[in-house]
């Protein structure tokens, strides 16, 4: 189920929300919150996934029970062999839905086999859940958090719909205090709806808008260099509106529900440098990555050796963590090759450069970064960027791109101050000023993202493929 369409916004969202409150009257048991909280999100789920409901049902068993033992046995042998057990059996589930086909079809196309693939269907937000779950485990063998005695608790941690499918990553240390004890005030509730009606109007008025700009350019027969470069400029908005649009969407959504979500983005294309990039672009990711992979290997205090080798294994397991392609994996290494080259030279010229040097680099990097993730293989990686950069044999420009471009002119240009914090400042000296305004904004931005819901049939989430 899609948050941005009519069976969630004006079916299942008035539901649980009539559902919970009630439960939250004083008068009920304290622990019934959650409990309708783990139901819906269950039902959540199954709209989309009925049968791998059974995954969330065995993630949440399964790290509960190795979480006590680990307790129990805090200091000895037996706690460490239980985190090798619950992360295997984690990792396990994430492996053979994810990549065992991309193994066994990369072991064909090296050794000229025929192996079947199994053709099991890649469960939604495997990837966010799978995340989450380790790091519980994990931080409860740190002696970070206490495992949690309830299995209703754990499992609405595991399985709560706000960030379920698409994140952000939220770590069991984020909302243990919220689980057990929380409330929902009137501003929390009407700064969650605020929350959620922006992200919702990211992702359907800008980022569905960037999409079908990229879809017509697939279909397009007079493809040219500079047709190129607005469709990866496209797909870059996109993604961004698309995700960051989810994220806000969930933050609200926990808002609502009595819960503070980690944020997820924090303006990512206006970066001056990569490194700067990837601390503003999915922040629950990257902050998993350094905490959970990078500082055990070692991080940056170690050997020049050791260090490149952390680094590689965090940009390849990021990639890989995208997507079971080879495009994935390079654009990993992409990535991780940049940001070796800043630390150890580029980002301190960087530093000295004007501005608008930096943030040139920057985007140039990330659209071709993001033409290398939405390729079609190596295969299409190489064919694009060659005819991005003029090597594919096309023109440089054709009279159906000047169509285009006009056509979508104005969009990309309110993508573009979107992606800024312009929008941000903006809304916070009219709120100030006109206080009123804001549930006035609220209530158009649903009335536009429904009409635009219901208008259009182009509306995919483009991160729950991952």
């Amino acid at each position: 189920m899609l948050f941005s369409s009519v069976s969630f916004l004006y079916g299942f969202m008035p539901v649980v929300l009539l559902c919970y409150f009630i439960a939250a009257l004083p008068v009920m048991p304290v622990r019934l919150k959650n409990i309708v909280l783990l139901v819906f999100s269950l039902l959540f789920y199954a709209f989309g996934e009925p049968v791998y409901v059974s995954l969330l049902l065995i993630s949440s068993v399964s790290d509960y029970c190795h979480s006590l033992y680990i307790e129990k046995h805090r200091g000895e042998q037996k706690a460490k062999a239980a985190l090798i057990s619950s992360v295997v059996i984690n990792l396990a589930m994430l492996g053979f839905f994810k990549y065992v086909d991309f193994f066994i079809g990369t072991v064909n196309n090296i050794f000229g086999l025929a192996l079947p693939v199994t053709g099991v269907p890649l469960p939604i937000g495997i990837s966010f859940f799978t995340f989450q779950t380790m790091s519980y485990t994990i931080d409860v063998y740190r002696g970070r958090v206490h495992a949690q005695k309830s299995l209703a608790d754990l499992a609405t941690f595991v399985c709560l719909f706000p960030q379920l499918i698409a994140g952000p990553i939220v770590r069991y240390s984020d909302v243990v205090e919220e689980l057990e004890h929380r409330r929902s005030t009137i501003d929390g509730v009407a700064a969650g709806f605020s929350r959620f009606a922006v992200g919702l109007g990211k992702k359907v008025l800008i980022a569905n808008a960037m999409g079908q700009f990229c879809e017509l350019f697939r279909v397009s027969h007079e493809q040219s260099v500079l047709f190129f470069w607005l469709y990866a400029l496209a797909f870059t908005l996109q993604i961004y509106f698309d995700f960051s649009g989810y994220s806000d969407m969930a933050i609200g959504l926990g808002r609502i529900f009595g819960f503070s979500f980690p944020e997820n983005f924090d303006y990512p294309y206006i970066s001056r440098s990569i490194t700067e990039f990837w601390r503003r672009w999915h922040m629950t990711l990257g902050s998993w990555f350094r905490d959970y992979v990078y500082i055990p290997l070692g991080g940056n205090r170690t050997t020049t050796g050791k260090w490149l080798r952390n680094l590689a294994v965090v940009w390849l397991l990021t990639g890989l963590w995208h997507g079971a392609q080879w495009n994935f994996v390079l654009w990993g290494a992409f990535y991780g090759v940049l940001l070796i080259v800043e630390k150890l030279w580029l980002g301190k010229w960087l530093d000295k450069a004007p501005k608008a040097v930096g943030h040139i680099y920057t985007l140039a990097l990330v659209i071709i970064g993001f033409t290398i993730f939405n390729a079609n293989g190596l295969t299409g990686t190489i064919s694009d960027l060659k005819a991005m950069f003029g090597f594919g044999g096309l023109p440089s420009v054709t009279a159906q791109t000047m169509y285009y471009l006009k056509s979508y002119g104005v969009t990309f240009v309110v993508a573009i101050v979107g992606s800024t914090p312009f929008m941000k400042k903006l809304a916070c000296r009219v709120d100030k000023a006109v206080p009123v305004l804001q549930p006035v904004m609220t209530v158009l931005l649903l009335v536009l993202s429904t009409a635009s819901i219901i208008d259009g049939s182009f509306n995919p989430f483009l991160y729950f493929r991952f």
